[in-house]
């Protein structure tokens, strides 16, 4: 579990403050790669702690990104609040849906992505960027499934 932890919080930090240095351009292939990564770890978290602890890990990656590079705020700020908005859906759909870990984490990833895509972008550049939150939630829905069956294995361990 404390890998499943670190991981969780590398990728959101590193995701942060690339998009903090590179813009709205670089997060549909942030949201691929490490944000997929992070929603499927976010399953697997959920039979592991409770809920406090998982918004404690969401906020103290935000303070951890503006820690690293202060010039980040509104990225930590809009990412923490994004996240945690994303993971309270993600959880209420992983909770209530039936069936195996994997089928559990594949539905709610697909909510957790479609808040996730919609409030960072608008609240980290101040607009409302339809093709930046399209390609986030494709990006996201897609590789939180591959990271969600690649975790499949572990979650049921």
């Amino acid at each position: 579990m404390i890998l499943a932890l670190v991981a969780y919080a590398a990728a959101m930090i590193a995701a942060n403050l690339l998009v903090a240095r590179f813009g709205p351009s670089i997060s549909p292939v942030l949201a691929f790669f490490l944000i997929g990564l992070d929603l499927a770890l976010r399953d697997l978290l959920h039979v592991r702690l409770k809920a406090w602890q998982m918004g404690g890990l969401i906020v103290g990656t935000g303070l951890l990104t503006y820690a690293l590079n202060p010039a980040a705020d509104k990225i930590a700020i809009a990412s923490s609040a994004s996240f945690l908005a994303a993971a309270l859906v993600d959880w209420a759909v992983f909770s209530n849906l039936a069936g195996s870990w994997l089928r559990r984490s594949v539905g709610s990833n697909v909510a957790g992505a479609a808040v996730d895509s919609l409030l960072f972008p608008t609240l980290a550049f101040g607009a409302l960027m339809p093709h930046i939150v399209l390609m986030q939630f494709l990006a996201k829905v897609l590789g939180g499934s591959i990271w969600s069956l690649i975790l499949a294995r572990r979650a049921t361990a």
